[in-house]
């Protein structure tokens, strides 16, 4: 068949086809095109209106777009990875308190208000350090009776030490593994891998007969953080003969590096401005590149935030992170201080909240109920709690699922009311009570401590120690009335007919925050039997 003849019977057949689908040609490249997948001319937004002519946007339009983008993405680093900024600045207010990297902050005397930490307490001796694994694993030896975590630098739970920890309580090695680690493990140690190349862990210890004293000269007697030494002390003598480790020098550790916390003013609370964003830059530039998930780093690369390069925003650029900032700081503040989300409070119409209930220390599936049977888990949910987990990290230091399960006689618990009974902010200029039921559900101790609403820190009043509980230190006891029940006062003043221990001073024109805790909750208040009051104004 010639060319021409097959060019005549091609046509034939597409005229043929085109017949028996009832169209034509012509019919078939104009077909109309859905209005679902068109732009229109004229687009009106949040950021103003946008315009495209066939599709293609103009000049304004672009420069509109790209600036909100760079926004978005400004506004999605801040509300997303803002735990890695809050250990930053953490860092930076142990060094400014000259306590380097692989050495021990205690403080002897408890934290008192001058000291800016998010939500710590006035009840416990904490004990805090940061670990750097950049030369190699690190040991950190536990005392006995602590409690804590240690977490890696974009703060996420690494292991629980002391009583929820392997340990139990007893006091134990821990070898935590830097981000690779392949080398040999030896035995006698409990083992934890970070993902980042430094940690930071922190411990409170319960006092002893109402006095810190004791516990703190226990603290610096077994506390010990030193670097780990490859195939000596838990590597046997076999591993090393059947080639499996090397065999190493048995040296005794050098002497752990104390400082002393009590009364020392440091700030550890990130930054609100522009400077948010540099002290960001330095995490990134700090720790390996896959630390974080991809995803969380995309819209910090995106502002010009990659690992080995320069942050050198220009002023446009500048201009946006400053204003994406501060929408940022206002949209986590409101998370924290007013969450919307029924499921967040404890009880049913109450201000007293805690989200991790619903949430867990991963923001993703809720806590496991203890039932007689054992331990019944909740279904993964499948999606992270984005807003729950701004929430908590814009006001609260250290995670672990140790600060809220439900498991009787074992770590501690929290509620905090950002209102009162009748939902209105708490003024300092005015008197509060709040009245817990008798047969407080505690195995330990319990506390209420006031914070500061702007800086998420202990309220710093002439008190100095913002803190009522069952403990007689650094403040008096509170006494339980005739009936068992305990009120505690928040005012200005202390009122009438109320004795010292059970009144927590407020300052005039501050906001404030109670919280209450139970140290080894017991059973009555997982079921929910047990509950306190709302806080209520009294004048």
């Amino acid at each position: 068949m010639t060319s021409t003849a097959s060019r005549l019977a091609f046509l034939a057949l597409l005229l043929a086809t085109t017949t028996l689908y009832g169209g034509s040609v012509a019919s078939a490249q104009t077909a109309e095109v859905p209005p679902a997948i068109t732009t229109p001319e004229r687009v009106d937004t949040r950021i103003g209106p946008l315009d495209f002519k066939d599709g293609m946007p103009n000049d304004e339009t672009i420069a509109k777009v790209y600036d909100n983008l760079a926004f978005s993405h400004a506004f999605q680093a801040f509300v997303n990875t803002m735990q890695g900024v809050s250990i930053r600045a953490l860092h930076k207010g142990l060094l400014s308190a000259g306590v380097k990297d692989n050495e021990v902050l205690v403080f002897s005397e408890l934290m008192d208000a001058k000291s800016l930490f998010l939500t710590a307490n006035a009840d416990t001796v904490y004990s805090m350090g940061m670990l750097d694994l950049t030369k190699g694993p690190m040991v950190l030896e536990v005392p006995p009776k602590a409690l804590g975590a240690i977490d890696d630098y974009w703060f996420r739970w690494v292991i629980d030490i002391g009583l929820p920890g392997p340990d139990r309580g007893e006091g134990g090695k821990y070898l935590i593994l830097p981000p690779g680690y392949d080398g040999p493990l030896p035995s006698g140690f409990n083992i934890a891998h970070a993902r980042t190349n430094l940690v930071i862990w922190f411990a409170r210890s319960f006092l002893e007969n109402n006095d810190p004293k004791p516990v703190a000269e226990t603290i610096r007697k077994f506390t010990k953080v030193y670097p780990y030494e490859a195939g000596g002390v838990g590597t046997p003598i076999a591993s090393f003969l059947s080639g499996e480790a090397k065999l190493g020098k048995i040296t005794p550790p050098p002497p752990t590096v104390f400082h002393e916390g009590t009364g020392k003013v440091m700030n550890t609370i990130p930054p609100n401005d522009f400077s948010y964003f540099e002290m960001l830059n330095e995490v990134v530039q700090q720790e390996p590149a896959e630390s974080l998930d991809p995803e969380l780093m995309g819209p910090i690369a995106a502002i010009g935030i990659i690992k080995g390069k320069p942050f050198a925003p220009d002023e446009r650029m500048k201009k946006i992170l400053t204003e994406a900032v501060a929408l940022a700081n206002a949209t986590s503040r409101t998370l924290f201080m007013a969450p919307r989300d029924p499921s967040f409070y404890y009880y049913p119409g109450s201000g007293w909240q805690n989200m991790l209930f619903e949430v867990g220390y991963e923001f993703e599936t809720p806590i496991p109920r203890i039932t007689d049977d054992g331990v019944v888990p909740y279904p993964p949910t499948g999606y992270r709690a984005l807003d729950a987990r701004t929430n908590f990290f814009y006001g609260v230091t250290g995670i672990t699922p140790a600060m809220a399960m439900r498991l009787p006689g074992i770590g501690s618990t929290y509620l905090w009311t950002m209102v009162d009974a009748d939902k209105k902010p708490f003024d300092g200029a005015k008197t509060y009570k709040v009245t817990l039921p008798k047969d407080i559900p505690q195995a330990n101790f319990w506390s209420f401590t006031l914070y500061d609403n702007m800086t998420r820190s202990m309220l710093d009043t002439p008190q100095r120690y913002p803190r009522a509980g069952s403990q007689s230190f650094p403040s008096p006891a509170a006494e339980a009335d005739a009936d068992g029940t305990t009120t505690i006062y928040f005012g200005p003043t202390q009122p009438a007919n109320v004795k010292r221990g059970n009144w927590i001073q407020t300052m005039p024109g501050k906001g404030f925050i109670p919280c209450l805790r139970l140290y080894s909750p017991l059973e009555p208040f997982f079921t929910k039997e047990w509950r306190p009051s709302e806080v209520e104004l009294v004048n």
